[in-house]
């Protein structure tokens, strides 16, 4: 007999908590949900997202900056046309500058093709480019005679360098783990939604409505009331 509050205050709980949850599934508003669907389904007809947009334009500022550093240096070292012919025709490892402009159109290249066209969402593409820059520059470095040649012996390798590994970091850290957490935001949307379609639009809260518990003294009161009555009818 002493267990019995306790099992009713359990049963009474039980019940409180489940239908607490069938009215937190019922709140669910259908058309929050279709229109957070709508909008992850329109990010996925644009083709690419925000952040890898902003990669590729990081990419063709990498060559556009390259370039510019290149032009810069063949004007300065007596001008376009000389410097060009010195540089390209008649190219020297040792010497040229040529091939580091070469380097950064590889770099744009593979990049916008693998991130851009091909939508790539693997880290291969941008660590083959860091890669091959990387030893491109150091080998440059140890082996020519950039460093007698001016301060673009120094600027052109280092900036080639430093663009190639920012590229890296931005998509390993922003690009990749951003898109990812889209995608799993628009799977959970999806499947709340799926979930709220599977509840009768007709539920209500009345449905569930659970009567109140009866004050513990009344039927003893009661009980009583007939008790007194009693001896007043034979009288």
């Amino acid at each position: 007999m002493n267990h019995l509050p306790g099992d009713m205050d359990s049963t009474l709980t039980g019940s409180q908590s489940s239908h607490a949850s069938l009215h937190n599934v019922h709140s669910i508003n259908p058309t929050q949900l279709m229109a957070r669907i709508e909008s992850y389904e329109g990010r996925e007809k644009k083709g690419i997202s925000d952040v890898r947009r902003t990669f590729c334009l990081f990419v063709t500022f990498d060559l556009l900056f390259v370039t510019l550093l290149w032009i810069i240096e063949l004007n300065v070292n007596g001008g376009i046309e000389n410097t060009l012919e010195k540089e390209v025709v008649q190219y020297d490892y040792y010497s040229s500058y040529f091939d580091i402009f070469l380097l950064a159109v590889f770099r744009f290249k593979v990049l916008i093709l693998a991130y851009a066209v091909c939508r790539l969402r693997h880290w291969w593409a941008i660590a083959l480019t860091t890669a091959v820059t990387s030893a491109f520059l150091l080998a440059k470095v140890i082996l020519s005679k950039l460093f007698s040649q001016g301060a673009f012996g120094y600027v052109l390798p280092i900036i080639s360098f430093i663009l190639a590994w920012i590229e890296t970091w931005f998509l390993d850290f922003k690009v990749l783990p951003q898109e990812a957490e889209e995608e799993n935001r628009f799977l959970i949307v999806q499947d709340a939604s799926e979930r709220a379609a599977l509840i009768p639009a007709g539920l209500s809260d009345g449905q569930f409505y659970s009567p109140p518990e009866s004050e513990a003294g009344s039927e003893e009161e009661a009980e009583a009331k007939q008790g007194s009555e009693k001896p007043l009818l034979e009288l």
